[in-house]
């Protein structure tokens, strides 16, 4: 990595490393060290005192973020018959069977892929293609359903899918700066809820060790950790 550009340089001089503030105020630091021209996505990191080599401490969930994250998510439903009418009525970007042979052939146009569970085992046959980039449809993360209208309506409202990696960390968007500190502290307090919440019976110790949020340019801000313990 190069040295920081000016900008950045100028930005994290903003923040004070010492110190863990509180959500708001980390929020508001971020929108303050903002430089980017265009709208920054504002992505909260946590890191978890957890071993995810071990199948019973692996964090997993889903949560819908009050105010969305301020991307439009391009929904693909993989269904049939009766179900691509409602895929269709609750907005469904892209649906239809055919879209299996279109992802096989380098189509992958879209952010979240909902399959009916009739259809799986064609499905099935892209885990090699879908696996990879986070979009395989699972019925834990409610994107393997018979009720694929809601599914849409929730992933359209802002629901998001978070997984710690193998170093224990956990990521997501909260987010733009455009959004108000208010907006993106429910956001945040939401997903914090959910990934406290999602606390494997097995994780000993310290649980959230860490949170930082950041925008996608700009330097992270370390949030006092005490509300999450």
């Amino acid at each position: 990595m190069g040295k920081p550009g000016k900008k950045y340089q100028l930005a994290s001089a903003t923040i004070d490393r010492a110190r863990a503030y509180g959500p708001a105020d980390a929020l508001s630091a971020v929108k303050s060290a903002s430089f980017a021209k265009f709208d920054e996505t504002v992505e909260v990191s946590v890191h978890l005192g957890v071993d995810p080599r071990h199948a019973d401490q692996i964090v997993r969930g889903t949560v819908v973020l009050p105010h969305g994250t301020g991307k439009t998510t391009r929904v693909l439903v993989i269904a049939q018959g009766e179900k691509l009418k409602e895929a269709e009525e609750a907005g469904a970007d892209f649906f239809g069977p055919e879209y299996i042979e279109k992802i096989k052939a380098g189509w992958l146009d879209c952010d979240v892929v909902i399959a009916a569970p009739d259809m799986m085992s064609s499905v099935g046959q892209l885990g090699r293609i879908l696996g990879p980039r986070g979009l395989m449809p699972n019925p834990k993360s409610g994107t393997v359903t018979t009720d694929v209208g809601r599914a849409v309506k929730e992933v359209k409202a802002g629901k998001i899918e978070y997984r710690v990696d193998k170093t224990g960390n956990l990521h997501a968007p909260v987010g733009k700066v455009s959004f108000s500190e208010r907006q993106l502290q429910d956001n945040l307090n939401a997903f914090m809820d959910s990934v406290v919440r999602a606390k494997p019976a097995a994780a000993k110790g310290t649980y959230v060790k860490s949170v930082t949020v950041s925008s996608s340019m700009g330097p992270g801000v370390r949030v006092d950790t005490a509300g999450y313990r």
